[in-house]
């Protein structure tokens, strides 16, 4: 009896072993006892290259918080990749995150086309996802559990901008030049949606392609509208195109645009001082700002990452990240992809160098809402026109 009762018990320990040996040996993708693997992509090269300066300044604040020591006793292991702006590019970059380094979860991102050739297969094989640094509606609709996004939407954005323009400044006569893909359409969407409610009409709509070089013809256009105003959304290397050659046929009217294009600094530069008088909407701290978080992440910067410029675009790369890494934060030490959701679920008026970021409302996934308009001064810094400003439909 004792023998059977033994065999019995022992059985019974290998039965309960094989149960439980795949619970407890099952991992989570990208996270191991010591790190958490995160992936970003971002154009480094080619003529969006200026904004990837983005993806670099992610980089600072995973090195900043690996410095501080990591969360939880995790540090984080940062994967960049170039993609040019290319959707091909973005699209072999998403499947190499997953399939061969095994990220976590991917954070940034520049680009609509190139986006959404991974949304879909990161959302299938349950890859976190924040902030895709576009504002634009295939982000938020339909709901993709994993998907977070946190840039203003470039139609509420645009609306408010024209609504500034024509209710602050007075100007009547406002024409768009934009990129002719689901950026530059949504913030003409925006511009217009505005101009019915008030009854009035574009003066002018000219798009550009991507590929176009020569804006010589769209200037024209521009100018023979007889635009008091022109509304921008474009890439920077549309937007120094754009005024070079308005500039040559004398045509000046108040150029204002969004906040992909709010690195001052590096466009003044790129349009050898054309900038200057350009009507902003910011989504960030500005550059010299004294908030607390701002004066701590340049020390950081002179110390971990001195060759690269401090601008808009760099330091955008922390303010994209910053409310993911809160996310990893409070999902504590069992860190899984359902854990981070229902944790990025109670961030409430959450607080870093950009707006304030909300979740709470499980059917909104649009976490930004707020912009601030400024004017660039001769000298590339600005005047900042208005405090936070909450942009609704």
């Amino acid at each position: 009896m004792l023998k059977k009762n033994l065999t019995f018990i022992g059985v019974l320990m290998v039965m309960v072993f094989l149960i439980a040996a795949p619970a407890t040996a099952q991992k989570v993708r990208g996270v191991t006892d010591t790190e958490i693997l995160v992936g970003q992509w971002g154009p480094q090269t080619g003529p969006a290259a200026p904004w990837g300066a983005v993806a670099r300044g992610t980089d600072l604040l995973f090195k900043i918080i690996n410095e501080e020591g990591g969360i939880h006793g995790r540090k984080f292991k940062y994967y960049l990749r170039d993609d040019s702006y290319q959707p091909a590019k973005t699209k072999a970059i998403a499947k190499e995150f997953v399939e061969q380094i095994g990220v976590f979860a991917v954070v940034g991102g520049i680009g609509v086309a190139t986006g959404m050739t991974a949304r879909d297969y990161l959302m299938e094989n349950k890859v976190p996802w924040y902030a895709p640094i576009t504002g634009v509606y295939e982000w938020i609709s339909p709901i993709q559990k994993y998907l977070f996004a946190q840039y203003p939407l470039y139609d509420d954005e645009a609306f408010n901008l024209t609504g500034y323009l024509h209710e602050k400044l007075g100007y009547k006569k406002i024409a768009m030049f934009y990129q002719n893909d689901d950026y530059g359409k949504q913030g003409a969407q925006g511009v217009e949606r505005y101009l019915l409610r008030k009854k009035i009409s574009l003066v002018a709509k000219v798009s550009a392609e991507m590929t176009d070089r020569d804006l010589s013809t769209h200037a024209l256009k521009l100018k023979n509208s007889g635009a008091e105003a022109v509304i921008m959304w474009t890439m920077p290397t549309h937007a120094a195109l754009i005024l070079a050659e308005s500039a040559k046929i004398g045509f000046k009217p108040q150029w204002a645009t969004s906040n992909t294009l709010s690195d001052s600094a590096l466009m003044m530069q790129i349009t050898k001082g054309l900038w200057a008088g350009m009507i902003n909407s910011f989504a960030l701290e500005l550059p010299d700002s004294n908030l607390p978080l701002m004066v701590k992440y340049r020390e950081w910067h002179k110390k971990l990452a001195p060759q690269e410029r401090w601008g808009t675009f760099y330091y955008a790369g922390i303010a994209f990240a910053e409310p993911f890494v809160e996310g990893v934060r409070r999902a504590g030490r069992d860190l899984t992809a359902d854990n981070w959701v229902k944790a990025m679920e109670t961030l409430k008026d959450w607080k870093g160098i950009s707006s304030p970021i909300t979740f709470t409302n499980p059917m909104d996934r649009q976490g930004g809402k707020h912009v601030f308009y400024g004017k660039v001064k001769p000298d590339g810094n600005i005047e900042r026109l208005t405090d936070w400003i909450r942009i609704t439909k």
